[in-house]
């Protein structure tokens, strides 16, 4: 993982106990500071990661890719409950840590993401991957630390990113493609 490196996301509230901050932004570093206070491995990616590489764009959700081994899934769900986090759709939160739950929702219903949201954070959800998109440790390893404020975040690297949104292949993910290609070509 490389150093951690400031954003303009900055100066939101601190992560102890419940979250009050009624916008998108301190919902987001609440969770963000929720999951590290935690110790849960997990990788910002999507739109909130192409912002955090420098594109600034709307989004207002939060797109994880969490380590999906028990312990981790539990540290993680149990993080996102103290929020006030519960699943969109019509079953427990503690069924996403279960492998052959999350196996069958791939299988039956195509699910991609499992769905998060809080009265206490309206407007903001929380996405998480249903199965890693990638060899996780392989991408953690070159993950980038960004300064929040009173946290850091653990974003996937602006390449993988790049990969990740090439396979994606939406009209949005083709935007972000060009845009942090951009952004490469201006740090060279």
């Amino acid at each position: 993982m490389t150093k951690p490196s400031r954003h303009p996301l900055k100066g939101m509230a601190p992560p102890t106990g419940r979250c009050y901050r009624r916008d998108v932004a301190g919902a987001l570093e609440c969770t963000l500071a929720a999951l590290e206070e935690a110790q849960v491995r997990y990788l910002v990616v999507g739109g909130l990661a192409v912002v955090l590489h420098g594109h600034l764009r709307v989004t207002a959700d939060l797109d994880l890719v969490v380590q999906l081994t028990p312990d981790n899934v539990e540290r993680a769900m149990a993080a996102l409950e103290r929020l006030g986090f519960r699943p969109r759709a019509p079953v427990a939160a503690s069924q996403f840590a279960l492998p052959e739950v999350r196996e069958e929702w791939i299988r039956d219903q195509g699910l991609t993401v499992f769905s998060l949201w809080s009265p206490e954070h309206p407007g903001f959800e929380v996405d998480l991957f249903v199965q890693e998109p990638f060899d996780f440790d392989a991408v953690y390893d070159r993950s980038v630390r960004v300064e929040l404020g009173s946290c850091s975040a653990t974003v996937i690297s602006r390449l993988d990113l790049i990969a990740l949104k090439e396979r994606a292949a939406r009209p949005r993910d083709q935007e972000d493609v060009a845009a942090l290609r951009a952004l490469g070509e201006q740090d060279e």
